[in-house]
This record gives C-alpha cells, sequence and structure tokens, in this order.
C-alpha cells in the first residue's frame, strides 16, 4: 500500500517534511511507501516551482478539494490555518499530521482534539525535538527511576533572529494570524518535551499554578515586498519573549523562559532536570550529547548518543558520526506514518497540542492579571 501525501505549505516546514519523505526510503526500509502527491498553496507559480523541488507530483489552490483525494493529510501552513483544515480532514477520516502550536488560541485546540477523538484515526502534533536520539536516551534514563524525585525542571529556548529593529514584519508578529510570538512558537517546544520527558500528570495534569510575564521590545517593524512603501510598517502584537515559573502539586517547581531576542543564540533549546539521585542537560545546539550527572559522580558526564544501540542511530551512519535537525523530522514521519499504514497510535498527537496549549493560555492569563493563576 502507498499513502498519498497532501501537503498545505511548503516554505520553512515544509521543506523539512518533504526532505524528511525523500529520505525515509533510503534510512528506514520498513517505512510505509509513501508518494508525494499534491502540494497545496495560494500561489500557482509559487506552487509550480515548489513541487518541482519538493517532488510532489501536483499542485491545488484549494485544500478543499485535495483532502478528499489523499490518504493523508500534512498541515504545515501558518498557525491561523491550523483549525479549519485539520477539522476538515478529520471529519473526512483522513489522518491529519499538523505543526505546533495546534492552534492560535485554546478554544480552537479544544474543538481540534475533540474532533480527532470522534475522528478515530491519527492526528499528529509536530513537536519533532521527541525525536531526538538524545532527548530518547534521557526519557530511559528518567523512566529508569536513575534521577530519582523530580525537584526541579528547567526550559529554555532562546533564539536572536528579531534582535534587529528593523527586521522586516512576518506573519510571526501578528497576534491574529499566530496567536502568540515566542510563548506559542518555541514555549510550546519547551512544555511538550517536559511532559515528554517528566510524564505527562506531572507537568501538565500536576501543575497548581503559574506566574507569567511577556514582553514586546519592538513595537512595529518594517513592512518588505508586495509593493510596499520604503517607510511603511506593521504594528507587532505578539510577544517577544516571556518567562514562567511553575508550581507542581508535589512541592516540584520549574522555570519556562523563551526569547526572540536572544543576542548571540541561534536556535538553543535547553532542558535542565534535577532530581534526587541526579541531574541532565540538554542542548539543541549540541543535539548529538546528553550531560548526566549521577548520585556516584562529582560532575557531569557528557554522553554522545551515536552508537548503534542509541535511539534511531542504526538506520544512519557508524558510531560517532553525528546527526541534525533534519533527522529528526526523519524520526517523527517514520513513526507517523507508520501508525497510519498500522491505523496504530502516535505521539505526540492533538492531545498533546492541547495540553501543551492550556500551559500556554496559562502563562498568557498570568500576564495579563498580574498575578499567579491556578489550573484545574
Amino acid at each position: 500500500m502507498t499513502l498519498e501525501i497532501g501537503m498545505l505549505g511548503y516554505r520553512f516546514m515544509g521543506k523539512a517534511h518533504a526532505n524528511a519523505l525523500a529520505r525515509l526510503p533510503m534510512f528506514f526500509p520498513d517505512a510505509p511507501d509513501v508518494e508525494r502527491g499534491v502540494l497545496i498553496g495560494r500561489d500557482e507559480d509559487a506552487l509550480r516551482d515548489a513541487a518541482d523541488r519538493l517532488g510532489f507530483s501536483s499542485i491545488a489552490t484549494s485544500w478543499e478539494e485535495a483532502i478528499d483525494e489523499v490518504d493523508v493529510f500534512y498541515n504545515l501552513g501558518p498557525n491561523h490555518v491550523h483549525a479549519e483544515p485539520s477539522i476538515a480532514a478529520l471529519d473526512a477520516g483522513t489522518p491529519v499530521f499538523c505543526e505546533k502550536p495546534l492552534a492560535p488560541t485554546l478554544e480552537e485546540a479544544d474543538v481540534m482534539a475533540e474532533t480527532a477523538r470522534e475522528a478515530d484515526v491519527p492526528a499528529g502534533c509536530a513537536f519533532n525535538y521527541r525525536f531526538v536520539p538524545a532527548i530518547r536516551y534521557a526519557k530511559r534514563l528518567l523512566e529508569a527511576g536513575e534521577l530519582g524525585e523530580i525537584r526541579h525542571v528547567r526550559g529554555r529556548y532562546l533564539q536572536d533572529w528579531l534582535v534587529d529593529p528593523e527586521a522586516p514584519w512576518s506573519w510571526r508578529n501578528d497576534e491574529e494570524l499566530a496567536g502568540s510570538g515566542a510563548l506559542g512558537d518555541l514555549g510550546s517546544h519547551t512544555v511538550d518535551l517536559l511532559r515528554f520527558l517528566v510524564g505527562a500528570d506531572d507537568i501538565a495534569g500536576e501543575i497548581s499554578r503559574i506566574s507569567g510575564h511577556l514582553r514586546t521590545f519592538v513595537e512595529e517593524r518594517p513592512v518588505e515586498g508586495d509593493g510596499a512603501g520604503t517607510d511603511e510598517t506593521r504594528p507587532v502584537t505578539v510577544d517577544d519573549a516571556y518567562s514562567a515559573q511553575l508550581e507542581f502539586e508535589n512541592g516540584a517547581m520549574g522555570t519556562l523562559e523563551a526569547s526572540r531576542f536572544a543576542t548571540g543564540h541561534k536556535n538553543d533549546h535547553t532542558i535542565e532536570i534535577h532530581g534526587s539521585k541526579g541531574s541532565l542537560r540538554f542542548s539543541l545546539e549540541r543535539l548529538n550529547e546528553l550531560e548526566v550527572l549521577r548520585e556516584d559522580n562529582r560532575g557531569y558526564k557528557t554522553i554522545l548518543v551515536t552508537d548503534e544501540d542509541d535511539p534511531y542511530v542504526d538506520h544512519w551512519w557508524p558510531p560517532g558520526h553525528v546527526i541534525g535537525w533534519e533527522h529528526t523530522f526523519v524520526h517523527e514521519n517514520y513513526e507517523f506514518l507508520t501508525a497510519v499504514a498500522e491505523n496504530g497510535e502516535f505521539e505526540p498527537n492533538f492531545e498533546d497540542g492541547l495540553a501543551a496549549q492550556q500551559v500556554l493560555e496559562a502563562i498568557e492569563e498570568s500576564d495579563d492579571a498580574g498575578e499567579w493563576v491556578s489550573l484545574d
């Protein structure tokens, strides 16, 4: 059986997933056969060029028609188009893979998750950092109890692509299109990764209260392209950075942070987990490494997670030959498409996307109210 893929979106994430689909038969021979079928967008000329580059056999300017003709629907568009096409595809019984954050608002995410429950087909949310081999290695350590009782979690995601006030305006700077800024774009990854590592109940269900702070540093940005004048600007209506404190019912505590103004940080997603018997640290900028401290050690030990028996590594190169960011998408697509072919379960799913959105919503609510917010 060959699964025909319909993909909405062909820029950043479209390239990442198209590359992953092309690599699957080379490195994961047991993966389902897939056909890059229809590429969906608004601009026919740009679509034709993208379809040629990304290996799609046809194009469509209407997702409404495409979802009835494909076996799997990838929704990789901007946040404001996540809900309607994904819901329609699920209603038609078509498995859906949707970019994160699941939706611009908690209300839309809730509807999407409810639709996925009723559809009874795989509905994946694109938290690709779960599929880093070092993260999977860390998951094994935590499940084995090697860190003991978790006392503190830290997560930060730092980038610097908006430091320049003349950096052009994009849809990511608009609340109506994106929902939020660094909070949703970066913070959703951090919340999901901590949920995955420490356990969904420990992170989502057992947070007793949250204190959040959001900040916008540049209030407007220049507009480029589409005939925009040289002095035209648009307002920035989302946060450039956020921080949050978490209090857990079991007495543990946590801190979260993300910024697109962290000068010198290109894509630094760092996770720290501290327990009664040990700790671990991970940075996406060194994604083949995991730092681990056990109770009988005097300091952290750096583990290079590239051995053949490490998660996913047997599909790639000899030990010590590192993999990169793009490989996480290959792993993610392998797991999702296998679930589709076998009518199985896939995580992270829309429930995970909703859980992350609930935490993000509480952070925004706390910032608006200027006080701690309880989670029911």
